[in-house]
């Protein structure tokens, strides 16, 4: 399944993509339903009656009410879970992203906080402050967690995961080696893209292994790797990050950037406005984004 979230009027509803062109309104199929993801994702009746609506529209293909049923294109796709108690970032795991660095590969996570408040929708621009001159875009494969759970073993991972989505960490790097630290230049406003939706687990390869991750600016390929090449697997990561905290429904864990970033080319090319960045994961989707002067 496809999990988004749409604007409908002043409402951010639960719905789900049936294809490319077709979204389905959980709200109007089942008034049942809570109203968010976060609600949703923990609870797997709840889910179960999520999939059954996904299979009956997509075996009949009708719904009723008919107003259940609506075009994607009418519709703005906001953050698949717009509020997200936390959200995960790590450091350093891919090893093109290492060797670029000249940096030995890391002994273990390196994980630092991004504010949900960064978020920004599928399509929604990047907005840069004047003094924001130094901001970089990093094409990442963000795990959604599904069902709360602290110290999880490694191999009991796959049952905390409701799926995947594409996700750009943006980074204001002046601020981020300024400070010594990187939640502040992790955190801008705007500073976190995500999307389009959520590909549940039985879509995708085990753990997410062997999908291609690739980043676009003003649509040159500036980076290009493989879920292969992560230091700390998915499942690590889930371990590493749930040793001493708990991790809720919802909450994300974006899982780091391959080689190729503006900070480390040469000469260095941040963001301006006027441009563009993407994110596309084979299998998953593509964000597509402006960069926007505020």
């Amino acid at each position: 399944m496809k999990l988004i979230t749409f604007r409908r009027g002043s409402d951010a509803r639960p719905g789900l993509a049936l294809d490319d062109a077709i979204g389905l309104d959980l709200g109007a199929a089942d008034p049942g339903l809570p109203g968010r993801w976060n609600e949703l994702l923990g609870e797997p009746a709840l889910m179960q009656r999520v999939a059954r609506l996904a299979r009956d529209a997509s075996q009949q293909g009708e719904l009723r009410p008919a107003t259940a049923l609506f075009p994607l294109a009418g519709v703005e796709l906001l953050p698949p879970v717009p509020a997200p108690s936390k959200i995960i970032a790590v450091g350093l795991n891919y090893r093109d992203h290492a060797e670029e660095q000249h940096k030995p590969l890391p002994e273990r996570p390196l994980l630092f906080a991004k504010a949900p408040s960064c978020l920004q929708s599928p399509a929604g621009p990047i907005l840069l402050d004047a003094d924001l001159t130094q901001v970089d875009g990093e094409a990442e494969l963000a795990v959604v967690i599904g069902r709360a759970g602290r110290a999880i073993p490694r191999e009991r991972a796959r049952d905390h995961i409701a799926g995947y989505m594409c996700f750009n960490d943006v980074s204001d790097r002046e601020a981020q080696y300024a400070d010594k630290q990187w939640f502040r230049g992790k955190s801008i406003d705007t500073g976190g893209p995500c999307g389009p939706w959520i590909v549940t687990p039985d879509e995708l390869p085990d753990l997410a292994n062997g999908l291609a991750v690739a980043g676009y600016l003003n649509g040159e390929s500036w980076q290009r790797s493989n879920t292969r090449q992560l230091i700390f697997p998915v499942d690590e990561l889930i371990r590493w990050a749930s040793l001493h905290m708990t991790l809720l429904p919802g909450d994300l864990i974006s899982t780091g950037t391959p080689g190729g970033v503006g900070i480390y080319r040469d000469p260095p090319r941040f963001l301006r406005p006027g441009d563009v960045v993407e994110v596309e994961i084979e299998g998953i989707g593509r964000l597509t984004n402006p960069v926007l002067a505020r």
